[in-house]
């Protein structure tokens, strides 16, 4: 899967980038944990140089 670098990425686009399942992040949202979120409407989205930035640095917040 091509992800774009150029627009949020969607729950799942994020789950595939990290290798987890998107049932994790609902949890890790709902815990307030893993990458940082920004919700629009009733979506979560995730910007993805945060969520690459968060990845590398162990993940902790960026």
């Amino acid at each position: 899967m091509d992800l774009p670098d150029n627009r949020l990425w969607t729950v799942e686009e994020t789950g595939y980038f990290l290798g987890i399942s998107v049932k994790t992040l609902y949890q890790w949202r709902w815990l307030g944990e893993g990458p940082p979120v920004t919700t629009i409407g009733r979506r979560l989205r995730y910007d993805p140089s945060t969520v690459k930035a968060w990845a590398e640095n162990g993940s902790e917040a960026a």
